[in-house]
């Protein structure tokens, strides 16, 4: 059970009303708890992946790049697979197709996900923003 702290809440008012007026100027925000409970309003460029965002169970840059390796070495397992046939005269087996398309989609989509993190990662350690925690806040 979490207890109430006047002066969180009035922190977190303050962040609240601050971020709307960084909407109203127009520049693109996202609040959300850090991972302390307190809110930060993170420009979109430090927001990266985080716990909560998407059911992502991946919380690191590496750990994604850790995936991205496991989706090429499915494409590879599948290449192997689809030319197997080929040295003993037959045909392809062209049904491993599917699994290099899954390979190159989820390659592509895992790295550009470890990159987004990592970059996002660089600027708030940078700018001295606090670590994005999980879940997300309505606004």
């Amino acid at each position: 059970m979490k207890s109430y702290n006047v002066e969180r809440e009035r922190g977190n008012d303050d962040v609240y009303a601050e971020h709307k007026a960084a909407l109203a100027r127009g520049e693109k925000r996202v609040l959300r708890q850090t991972d302390t409970g307190e809110l930060h309003s993170y420009p979109t460029e430090e927001i990266g992946f985080s716990p909560g965002r998407g059911h992502v169970q991946v919380q690191t840059w590496w750990g994604m790049g850790i995936l991205t390796g496991a989706m090429v070495l499915l494409v590879i397992l599948s290449l192997g697979i689809l030319l197997r046939p080929l040295p003993d005269g037959g045909q392809p087996f062209w049904g491993a197709l599917v699994l290099t398309a899954l390979g190159v989609f989820g390659a592509w989509y895992t790295f550009g996900m470890a990159r987004d993190e990592c970059r996002a990662k660089k600027l708030r350690k940078e700018r001295h923003a606090p670590e994005p925690g999980a879940g997300h806040v309505n606004q």
